[in-house]
């Protein structure tokens, strides 16, 4: 496979590998996700029933109110949270959860390497919320070797 690093910028340090989940429509910040599991509730969203716990979460911004960083923080308390996330753009509900997180983060990507449309669910990622990059490691699609 072909090196994919995807540039934006860190706000919140950090080094994370694991699988992305990519809510190319974000997820409703108040009652979008069971903070005690991680499940998204959103019903809007293709990946309702999904938890986030565990994974990269990436995301275009927010979607709501500063619900959101009261639903996320809930989620990082439970032990039900994201190992980090990418944002395409950031916004003030999306940097404010972000702050209240303290997981590693990414976000301004250029339209070009938008991880909503680079990256799949699925695929095997590398956050660094200290060079803000997002580096695809491994396709869902491609066996382990």
């Amino acid at each position: 496979m072909e090196k994919v690093i995807l540039q934006g910028r860190g706000v919140i340090p950090g080094v994370v590998e694991g699988e992305a989940l990519v809510c190319a429509s974000s997820i409703t910040g108040w009652g979008g996700i069971d903070p005690e599991t991680g499940e998204i509730k959103d019903y809007e969203n293709v990946h309702k029933g999904r938890s986030i716990k565990g994974t990269v979460l990436i995301m275009p911004g927010s979607k709501g109110s500063n619900g959101w960083s009261c639903y996320f923080g809930a989620a990082r308390v439970a032990g039900a949270a994201p190992k980090g996330w990418a944002f395409s753009k950031i916004d003030s509900s999306a940097g404010v959860a972000s702050a209240v997180m303290q997981i590693p983060t990414v976000v301004d990507f250029s339209k070009e390497e938008d991880p909503c449309l680079c990256v799949k669910t699925g695929d095997y990622v590398r956050l660094d919320g200290n060079k803000g990059t997002l580096e695809i490691l491994r396709r869902a699609s491609q066996e382990k070797k």
